[in-house]
Parts: C-alpha cells; sequence; structure tokens
C-alpha cells in the first residue's frame, strides 16, 4: 500500500485524556485498572473506568445521540486539539472527502439496559430512548460525523476486538480508491452490563487484575476507551506513517483463537508484506495480549512463527483494560506514542514468567529510538488485524 500519513491522534482511556496523560502513566509503568462496581453490576471487578464521561455535555442539536459510549466519543474528540484538527483538514479536502470509519463492539446498548429499568406498566420502553441514535451499532460513527460537521462515507466495523484496527485497513482502501482522501478512524467503546455479565459467564474474566504473559494468569480486565487517528493522503508534518495493515479469519472457534495462531500469524505476515517489510525491520510490538491461557499461547506461537523470539514485545492491557472494540484504536495510539517518544512500555503485574512463552516480553520499560512498530489485534471468531507504523514513509 501507499504509505498514508498520521496527522493527529488521539485516546481516552483509564489512564486519562490525551496523549500525555498516557505517556507519564507507561512511562511510570501506572495502571489505570481498579477494583470497582460498574452501574448495576457489583462484580468487583478490575475494571478500567475512563473518567469525565458523565461530565460530558453534547450540543443541544445532538442531545438525541445523548448515551456513554457517545459522550466517550465525545471526550475523545476534545483531547489533544484532535475535533480542531479534523476541521483544519476538511478546509484543505472538503467535508464531503474524509470518511469516518470506527469500530465499536457493544455501541450504545448501556443506554437500552437503563431503559429496560425505566419500563412503563405494559412494558414499553420509555419515550425518551432514542434506539437509532444510541444503542445501534453505527450512533457512535453517525455521531462523530455530526460531531465533525463532515459529510463523507461512514461506517461501523463490529467485529469485536479487532474493530478499530481493522478501520485502518478500510480507510487505506478507500483512500486508494478515490473515495476520499483522509479519514477519521479509531474506536469507542464503553462498559455496560451486558459485556461485564457475559464476559463473567464465559469465565474470561480474572477474579484478580489481569496478568498478560504470566504463568498464572487466569483472565482479562475489562476497560473501555475511545481513540481516533487522522489518516490523509498526504500531510506536511506527519506524526507517524500507516505503512501496512493485515487481515485474516481462521473462523477456528467462536471465542477462542486457534491454538497455533495460525490466522494471526496471517495477518502479522500480511501486514508486513503490504509495507514491504521484513520482520526484522519491526522494533517493537504491541500484543493482543489479554491475559486469558489461551490466547497469550496462541499469539506468543504465531509472533515465534513470524518474528522469532528476539523482537520485544508487550501487553498494554495491564494498563488500560481490554476496551474491546476500541482497542484496536486504543493500541494503536499506544504504538503510535512509543514510535514517536523512542519508547517500549513495559506488560504490568507479571509475577511469575510463563517458561511456555517464548516471545521476548518486556518486564520492564525501555527506552530506544524506534523506527518501526507493529500493532496486534485479534476478536472473537477468529478476526484477526495487524497494523504497521513508521517514523517516515520508505
Amino acid at each position: 500500500m501507499k504509505p498514508l500519513a498520521v496527522s493527529a491522534y488521539t485516546l481516552v482511556t483509564a489512564l486519562g485524556a490525551g496523549r500525555a496523560a498516557t505517556l507519564a502513566a507507561l512511562q511510570a509503568s501506572r495502571s489505570g485498572l481498579a477494583r470497582q462496581d460498574f452501574e448495576t453490576a457489583a462484580l468487583g471487578s478490575w475494571l478500567g473506568v475512563a473518567a469525565g464521561v458523565d461530565d460530558v455535555v453534547l450540543a443541544p442539536e445532538l442531545s438525541e445521540y445523548d448515551c456513554r459510549n457517545n459522550r466517550l466519543a465525545d471526550l475523545g474528540l476534545r483531547a489533544d486539539g484532535f475535533g480542531e484538527r479534523v476541521r483544519q483538514a476538511a478546509q484543505r479536502w472538503g467535508g464531503s472527502r474524509i470518511g469516518v470509519f470506527l469500530g465499536t463492539s457493544t455501541s450504545g446498548i448501556l443506554q437500552t439496559e437503563i431503559a429496560y429499568r425505566h419500563r412503563d406498566a405494559s412494558g414499553a420502553l420509555p419515550a425518551s430512548l432514542h434506539y437509532g441514535q444510541t444503542h445501534n451499532s453505527y450512533s457512535v460513527a453517525r455521531y462523530v460525523r455530526a460531531a465533525l460537521g463532515l459529510a463523507g462515507p461512514a461506517y461501523v466495523v463490529s467485529t469485536a476486538c479487532s474493530s478499530s484496527a481493522k478501520v485502518f485497513a478500510a480507510a487505506a482502501r478507500m483512500v486508494e480508491a478515490g473515495v476520499v482522501d483522509a479519514a477519521v478512524v479509531g474506536g469507542v467503546d464503553s462498559l455496560c452490563m451486558t459485556t461485564l455479565y457475559g464476559f463473567k459467564s464465559l469465565e474470561l474474566m480474572s477474579d484478580d487484575i489481569c496478568r498478560p504473559w504470566d504463568a498464572q494468569r487466569n483472565g482479562l480486565s475489562l476497560g473501555e476507551g475511545a481513540a481516533y487517528a487522522l489518516l490523509e493522503r498526504d500531510a506536511a508534518a506527519p506524526l507517524a506513517w500507516l505503512l501496512g495493515a493485515g487481515e485474516s479469519s481462521d473462523g477456528h472457534h467462536m471465542s477462542s483463537p486457534h491454538p497455533e495462531g495460525a490466522g494471526a500469524a496471517a495477518a502479522m505476515r500480511a501486514a508486513l508484506a503490504q509495507a514491504g517489510l521484513q520482520p526484522g525491520a519491526v522494533d517493537y510490538l504491541n500484543l493482543h495480549g489479554t491475559g486469558t491461557p489461551g490466547n497469550d499461547a496462541a499469539e506468543d506461537k504465531a509472533v515465534a512463527a513470524v518474528f522469532g523470539t528476539a523482537l520485544p514485545c508487550s501487553s498494554t492491557k495491564g494498563h488500560t483494560g481490554h476496551t474491546l472494540g476500541a482497542a484496536g484504536g486504543v493500541e494503536a495510539a499506544i504504538s503510535m506514542l512509543a514510535l514517536q517518544h523512542g519508547f517500549m512500555p513495559a506488560g504490568l503485574n507479571v509475577q511469575t514468567p510463563d517458561p511456555a512463552l517464548r516471545s521476548a516480553y518486556l518486564y520492564q520499560p525501555r527506552q530506544q529510538a524506534l523506527r518501526v512498530v507493529a500493532s496486534n489485534s485479534f476478536g472473537f471468531g477468529g478476526s484477526n488485524a495487524c497494523l504497521v507504523f513508521g517514523v517516515a514513509a520508505p
């Protein structure tokens, strides 16, 4: 693919709002996870809850979109002046030439869960529930496009945890096809009871803080987040370049990864091929690394098959929690922070390294100049994606 300029990016997670807050937490190896309840889900789990979401007030003309997911989306648009940067791009390209491609999984389900608590005597949901503007998966893309005043194509990808990584590939195809000249990509996913109880029922949530790559790892910690990047056909001073995006679908199981990481390896190889790079060109890999026994083992095999066992890598889900449909965008932003600042974050919470895992996992942060980084995102059903970013276009 022709490299795409990343002229702006931002993120909001339990670590805080914006690049500076995130970088400071990563460099200090500080987690945003805390043991807490959420809404009516009194599970006492370790969660990564974003601060300030309930304080966001949407513009009056967009009030029908009001729900936690869209408030979180709006918080992200304000971080690092991202929304203003997109408006500047719209002056250059025209609002109809900028696409909005976002990933999410649960979208605004929380709003419907709340509405169910307020049904009338007949069981009817309250008139205040605006399903199309909140619960509907397309809601977040529709809201972001309206909030930014854009008129280009917009859609949502919902492929579980690979959602907001796959939108980078989708945007690249749209630019290459000449449909758009720039795109807002990323993802937004907020917590809700369906997510919390669903993962609990699958026995995938840890009772302790998540421990990716630990010998005793036993599940994930859930989080929420919003992340955006502005991709442009060209830019005067880009912060990074999207060099390649690889996708695969192994369809091994509804919720378990292929045990040998076959689909994950295929996505990584496809990303390298699209970037025109050999595996040795990558300096750091942000792992999907959820902390479940099967996922980490399968990913480790895939990484070893593609990169060998010497590439520095880590999972940052011990910092943010697993932000599900936003994870690809959040970890793309973290990877670009690493690239910009010559910094590789540590994987948190490892007490006993798993001797069966062979990857060069980082237990301490490392300062080192980086030229190319990659980020993995793997979703339920074997939907896999890998992104490759560089400091310069080859």
